[in-house]
């Protein structure tokens, strides 16, 4: 088939993990309950974004959006990888392929510039307190998740359709997904434009973020440590907003460190996705194992949209309190309902 164009067919193999058979029972348990826990915990965060006024703020504004983002991401690839961990038909057809390779780069793209986003808010919030519901007013919010939606779809939008029409020689794909590097090494020859094209989205999308991430965090840093009467912790406390209800800046050396190890926490999750992320697309194409790339797919594309929810918001006391509201509700409904 060398040299045939890719639409002479009309639907892909993915290969997958056939190569372990006795892993992908494993991998389907795993995979299926991340899933399940993905799904639950980002919907129930939207739900009570929506509902509870006292998380209409900015920064559950932008965790609505990464919830809702995380449950596109995830939803593009993890279904067709369930199936076809149990099938031994594992195929996609050309349209599916498509729109998958479509959805999970544009979701990537997009929670990449969202987390610099976040990041620049939580800044605002805890440098500059006494400004922060000037410069982070709700149409600035709006406007910048809007940047971040826009910047992402566009990019995978221009990725998607170089790497659509590069002549390819063969239908299997390496990898569990239509992931679009597993893709591209089904190409004849390989396109200077579009490892350009992919260079370049990829340097903007994933060191720069990270980057501007990490000035945030040591200015956020610097900012706790400088507090040192307890009248101030308490000001910078009720001023940052829910965010600072998960940093309990007391005065004891305990209290720094839980604050410490709350912006670790968070800092884990971006390390986690970017790190993962650069480590795909920022290699050298000749360099590494396809069968690495597929665990690390599954890293940042299953395993941190489940953690996302936990470690940004479900630690969160006024996101507890806000899921025993809401279920209280749910619970008195339905008793009334019986009466």
């Amino acid at each position: 088939m060398q040299g045939e164009n890719l639409t002479s067919w009309s639907f892909f193999f993915l290969e997958g993990f056939s190569r372990y058979p006795k892993l992908e029972i494993v991998l389907f348990i795993f995979s299926l309950l991340m899933y399940l826990i993905t799904l639950l915990g980002n919907s129930i965060l939207i739900l009570i974004t929506v509902v509870d006024s006292r998380l209409q703020t900015p920064m559950y504004l932008f965790l609505g959006n990464l919830s809702f983002m995380d449950i596109c991401y995830t939803s593009a690839s993890i279904p067709t990888l369930l199936v076809n961990l149990l099938s031994s038909q594992k195929t996609i057809v050309f349209s599916g392929c498509a729109v998958q390779m479509y959805l999970s780069l544009a979701m990537g793209s997009t929670e990449c510039v969202l987390l610099a986003v976040m990041a620049y808010d939580r800044y605002v919030a805890i440098c500059s307190p006494l400004r922060y519901p000037v410069i982070m007013n709700r149409q600035v919010c709006v406007q910048m998740a809007t940047i971040s939606w826009v910047t992402g779809s566009l990019t995978a939008l221009l990725e998607t359709s170089f790497a659509l029409r590069i002549p390819r020689c063969g239908n299997l794909i390496d990898h569990f997904t239509c992931e679009i590097l597993a893709v591209l090494k089904l190409a004849c020859t390989r396109s200077l434009l579009m490892d350009t094209v992919m260079l370049v989205i990829s340097v903007l999308l994933l060191p720069i973020p990270m980057l501007l991430i990490c000035i945030s965090y040591v200015f956020i840093l610097s900012t706790i440590l400088r507090i040192s009467s307890a009248e101030g912790r308490n000001k910078a406390f009720s001023t940052c907003g829910a965010h600072l209800t998960v940093v309990i800046l007391i005065s004891s050396a305990e209290g720094r460190n839980k604050a410490f190890s709350t912006c670790g926490a968070h800092l884990t999750v971006v390390i986690l996705y970017y790190g993962a992320a650069l480590s795909m697309y920022l290699k050298p194409s000749s360099s590494g194992s396809q069968e690495i790339d597929k665990i690390i797919s599954l890293l940042y594309g299953v395993l941190t949209p489940m953690l996302n929810p936990i470690i940004y918001s479900l630690r969160n006391k006024e996101v507890k309190d806000a899921v025993k509201k809401v279920l209280g509700k749910m619970y008195l409904q339905q008793t009334q309902e019986h009466l």
